[in-house]
């Protein structure tokens, strides 16, 4: 595929190209270490890590929330919103974060919000389908055994079949 691009690799290779690469090279050293500069740095590297902590912690959570409905809870169940909740689990994750990104842009304006919100919603998907999958496997044993004594559904998740997944789901977040 890339003799078929017709990508200019004379141009690529070529002295002034090599200079112009030299150059940017040579512009990171010596590194800036003013106090100023790393008090900057600080922050915006304080910053990122934030956008992603809580990016993430959304995304845990709101992919808990889509991975029920998006996984069969048991061999009986329904499941009626298994299929179109996988799906939009599957767009979710399907666009890259950058995209999003430019996407949540125009609604929430430049800034971290955009960036969080965009990490939030990609790894949703990503979460939300890797918990699914570990909500199905668990052991349905002792699921089994609540239902069968008559407890609902919401009890034997929080009872039976989450304390199995948890160590999962805390490993996947």
């Amino acid at each position: 595929s890339f003799w078929s691009l017709d990508l200019q690799w004379r141009q690529f290779a070529s002295a002034e190209a090599l200079r112009s690469m030299a150059r940017f090279a040579s512009e990171f050293f010596p590194p800036e270490t003013s106090p100023a500069f790393l008090r900057k740095l600080a922050g915006a590297a304080w910053e990122t890590l934030a956008m992603s902590l809580l990016g993430t912690l959304v995304a845990a959570a709101a992919g808990l929330v889509l991975a029920l409905p998006a996984s069969r809870l048991h061999t009986g169940a329904h499941a009626r919103w298994r299929r179109p909740t996988r799906w939009g689990l599957n767009a979710l994750r399907a666009v890259p974060e950058l995209v999003w990104a430019a996407m949540l842009l125009i609604a929430a304006g430049l800034g971290p919000f955009a960036g969080t919100l965009a990490l939030a919603v990609h790894t949703t998907g990503v979460l939300g389908r890797l918990f699914a999958e570990a909500i199905e496997n668990a052991p349905p044993g002792p699921g089994a055994a609540l239902r069968t004594q008559g407890v609902g559904g919401a009890r034997v998740f929080l009872y039976a079949t989450l304390p199995q997944v948890l160590p999962q789901l805390l490993s996947y977040t």
